[in-house]
């Protein structure tokens, strides 16, 4: 942990009997607190499940008698301390369901709310858990202390000490210029200090070099950890802007906020833009904006699975928000993605049976989108507005509601050529005017589905091509693989027309 840190929890000690640092890392927090306790000139006591109640300073020390038991062992540290001490209490609170070691500890935490200057009054309680879960009468006879990921110094620091570590058993090779040095540190920001050292040491532990060509090592593995979290997922965005057909608005939108991302900006006092919401028709193209933004913007793209957040655990779900949310803000600049929001917050529209858990988990998130001030975009997707909570959609929120709709001819023939050009057909092969017209509904999904199940077809019927391997698509196969598709402009039309009717007056239209 860096001074500011230890400062600021120096601070909290000073005005609390007992502090809880909801972490998982516990080596760092853990000599944090061995740190404080030092400064302060308290003797520190460690309590485990495993290992009982000992002195921290004396390795080899006995554990106190029958102090596996947490409630015994807060009862037995009130009863014998003659001087200002620190516990520290490791993965404490999944024992407070337990009445009698609640009660002792509420009782613990009263006795150091003694006079200062005494045993009692100088002594204090540090909490490290990694689960966010206490009863509420501890939550109110305590605080909680947060621990960031590192800022970029940190983690530049973080880097160096463990490849000079490393270099101690084999030489490394570690040469790089400055800038790519840098893009190491912007790429492993949002990770603990834990996952840091681990990511250099996976990356220089085969070919025990460290250079500008091992940076794709580091992407890789980053990506991995996310997809392991559950909650952020780290998504590759290859798409640009050009292959999306149509949404002319939204690109020239875009356009013009991405100006806004520079320092020239910042110095009239214009603020980083702080995100869209994209309604529409499903498969019109709205999740394949969100990463079309990230690419066009040079910025990484994080997706919020909504669903991943709940947790059966009282102040789970809510903890794992809040720990979204600042590690996306700790890897700012970033486009943060939430895909289908209305299906993760829906209970907050209306009265739930969660017993209010989708009100306060949509509460903090539009907290959060209000006073947020790092660099942080939001890109928010959504297929049905009835489920939209109305305080999401009111002007403020985000800097404007896009209406995605089904494409017309003009843009549906622009899907087309995409398509087929990403498939190695020519357009020009094709009568564009023809399908075109024959896919009036359609969304570019449902067209991009069209050509694949065209190809499909011709692979299967080997229809052969100019050149012996290439398959050749047919304005007539084209044609048959529509006349088989059924749009969701069909199947759900008055669905679609009523979303369709609410968006004309409420939102931009993206086209």
């Amino acid at each position: 942990m860096n001074d500011d840190s230890l400062v600021a929890f120096k601070r909290l000690l000073a005005a609390y009997p007992c502090v809880r640092i909801v972490t998982y890392e516990e080596p760092g927090s853990y000599e944090m607190a061995l740190s404080a306790a030092a400064d302060l000139n308290l003797t520190p006591w460690v309590w485990t499940s495993t290992h009982g109640l000992r002195n921290a300073l004396l390795a080899d020390s006995p554990a106190v008698p029958e102090s596996l038991n947490p409630g015994a062992a807060l009862v037995w540290l009130r009863d014998n301390i003659a001087e200002g001490v620190m516990l520290i209490a490791l993965d404490l609170s999944i024992h407070l369901d337990d009445p009698r070691t609640l009660r002792a500890a509420l009782e613990l935490i009263e006795f150091f709310r003694g006079e200062p200057g005494t045993a009692s009054g100088d002594s204090r309680i540090v909490m490290i858990d990694h689960q966010d879960k206490v009863a509420t009468a501890l939550g109110e006879a305590s605080v909680r202390f947060e621990i960031y990921p590192p800022d970029d110094d940190e983690i530049a620091v973080i880097i160096r000490s463990t490849l000079k570590r490393l270099s101690r058993h084999s030489q490394i090779q570690a040469t790089m210029r400055e800038a790519d040095f840098r893009a190491y540190v912007q790429t492993l920001r949002g990770l603990s200090r834990r996952q840091v050292q681990a990511l250099i040491t996976e990356c220089v532990a085969k070919e025990r070099s460290f250079t500008a060509a091992d940076y794709p090592k580091i992407v890789e593995a980053k990506r991995r950890l996310f997809q392991d979290s559950g909650v952020l997922e780290f998504v590759e965005a290859p798409a640009n802007l050009d292959d999306i057909g149509g949404l002319k608005r939204l690109k020239a939108w875009l356009g013009e906020r991405d100006l806004a991302l520079s320092s020239a900006a910042q110095d009239v006092g214009l603020d980083a833009p702080r995100g869209v919401l994209l309604l529409g028709v499903q498969g019109a193209g709205k999740s394949l904006a969100a990463r079309a933004i990230a690419t066009a913007w040079k910025r990484p793209l994080m997706r919020l699975d909504p669903g991943a957040l709940y947790d059966r655990y009282i102040g789970e779900s809510e903890g794992r928000l809040r720990d979204a949310l600042r590690q996306a803000e700790a890897m700012s600049p970033v486009v943060l993605w939430i895909d289908e929001i209305e299906k993760g917050f829906a209970g907050a529209s209306s009265t739930s049976t969660d017993g209010g858990l989708s009100r306060r988990m949509f509460g903090s998130l539009l907290t959060w989108m209000q006073d947020h001030r790092k660099p942080v975009f939001l890109v928010a997707t959504a297929n049905d507005i009835e489920a939209l909570p109305p305080e999401l959609i009111r002007k403020g929120r985000f800097d404007e509601v896009f209406f995605v709709d089904l494409p017309g001819p003009d843009v549906r023939r622009t899907i087309f050529e995409i398509h087929l050009r990403r498939r190695k057909q020519d357009p020009r092969s094709i009568d564009l005017a023809r399908v075109v017209a024959a896919t009036e509904g359609f969304s570019g999904a449902e067209i991009e589905q069209v050509v694949v199940s065209a190809l499909h077809r011709a692979l299967a019927s080997r229809i052969p091509g100019p050149t012996p391997d290439r398959i050749t698509l047919t304005s007539d196969g084209l044609a048959g693989a529509i006349a088989d598709t059924r749009p969701l402009s069909v199947t759900m039309a008055e669905k679609v027309q009523e979303l369709r009717d609410w968006a004309r007056e409420r939102c931009v239209p993206a086209d």
